[in-house]
Order: C-alpha cells, then sequence, then structure tokens
C-alpha cells in the first residue's frame, strides 16, 4: 500500500491485509498474464483464455497447494475497502442499506484498529487516522463523504498543475506563429505591392 510505504511502516502478521494472511496469495504468484488472451498457470504450465478460467483450474487441479495456515481471503475485506470503486466496476444505485453500511464501517475500523494501533507511534497514529478518513467515514447512508477523497483531491490538483505547465509552454509558441503568420503576411502585401509598381512602370515608361 502506497501511503503505508510512504511512512515506511511495517504492518504486523497480526493486520488482516499482512500479504502472509492472503489464502490465495501463493496461487496470485502462479498467475501468468502471457499476452492480451493468454492465461498460463504457474503450477502446471497450462494455459488459458481468460483468468476467470485459470482461477476455476486453480480451485479444481491445485487446490491442495493452498497454505491452510492462511485462512483469510482478502477479498472477504473489499465491503470496507471499496474494491467496486478500485476495479471499476461501481455497482448501480441502489437504496442505502444502513445494515451494511455499518457492519462495512465496523469491519473498516477494526482494520484500522488493528493495523495501525496508536499506541505504536506516530507513523501508526497518522496511518490510523489516515485509513479513518480514506476508508471508514464514507460509510453512511447521509451521503457527502465519499471514499478515497483525499486521494482524489491530490490527484486532481496535480492535474491542474501539469494542465498550467503545459499552457505555459504552449503560449510563447503560440504567440511565436502568429507573429511569423503576421510577418509573412506583412512580406507578402509588399511584394505584390512592388511587382504591381514594376508592372505599372513597364506600362508607362
Amino acid at each position: 500500500m502506497p501511503f503505508v510505504e510512504k511512512e515506511r511502516y511495517q504492518i504486523s502478521t497480526r493486520c488482516r491485509l499482512h500479504p502472509d494472511n492472503d489464502l490465495y496469495r501463493d496461487q496470485e504468484r502462479h498467475k501468468f498474464h502471457v499476452q492480451l488472451n493468454e492465461w498460463q498457470c504457474g503450477y502446471c504450465k497450462k494455459t488459458f483464455y481468460e483468468e476467470k478460467y485459470l482461477d476455476k483450474h486453480f480451485e479444481s487441479r491445485h487446490y491442495d497447494l493452498l497454505n491452510a495456515t492462511r485462512s483469510r481471503c482478502l477479498a472477504d475485506l473489499c465491503g470496507a475497502l471499496h474494491c467496486d470503486l478500485v476495479m471499476g466496476s461501481q455497482p448501480r444505485k441502489t437504496k442505502c442499506n444502513p445494515a451494511a453500511v455499518a457492519r462495512n464501517k465496523h469491519l473498516c475500523e477494526s482494520l484500522a484498529d488493528g493495523c495501525f494501533a496508536v499506541n505504536e507511534g506516530p507513523s501508526a497514529s497518522r496511518l490510523h487516522e489516515f485509513f479513518l478518513r480514506q476508508f471508514c467515514d464514507s460509510h453512511t447512508c447521509a451521503g457527502g463523504q465519499k471514499p478515497f477523497s483525499k486521494g482524489r483531491k491530490k490527484k486532481r490538483s496535480t492535474l491542474y498543475i501539469a494542465f498550467a505547465i503545459l499552457l505555459l509552454m504552449l503560449l510563447p509558441l503560440f504567440y511565436t506563429f502568429i507573429y511569423l503568420y503576421q510577418r509573412g503576411i506583412k512580406r507578402g502585401t509588399q511584394g505584390l505591392k512592388r511587382i504591381s509598381e514594376i508592372i505599372q512602370k513597364r506600362k508607362h515608361p
């Protein structure tokens, strides 16, 4: 997670988000996207047209290779972490379910407490606060707060800055083009005038 790496914080294995607690981590490491429509199994080298068929292959042929000590699937946390938004598969708008919202918020807050205990130092405290604001506060039927609000604002401001820099770079080129264009027209007009004068002199020696 980028915000964790930025703080140089080491997540404890007690945290459910720790990679070692993912039941399917080893399977994910044995997925190879060879090309557009080709996925390969790292265990037996068999290839598949789509990733979903490779997942079914893992389930039927290599389920025995799962590490049973990892009893959690990280996908179980998707409700709390808004995975649908991250993956671009946001479901159609439906009536807010207060019970589901409360359940996801409680799970989100328990992740914050378990992964970034505030008594473990300043970094953990900052990450705890960030996690609550970024993921948990949006679990409400009242609306207003959106998930990843901090990240979106930062991304939007970065885009504005990039656009402003690009505009400043293009403006001198635009004005240079206008200047050269007008200069060319002026020269062309002067040339035509000279040609006209020469013709007039020949007609009236």
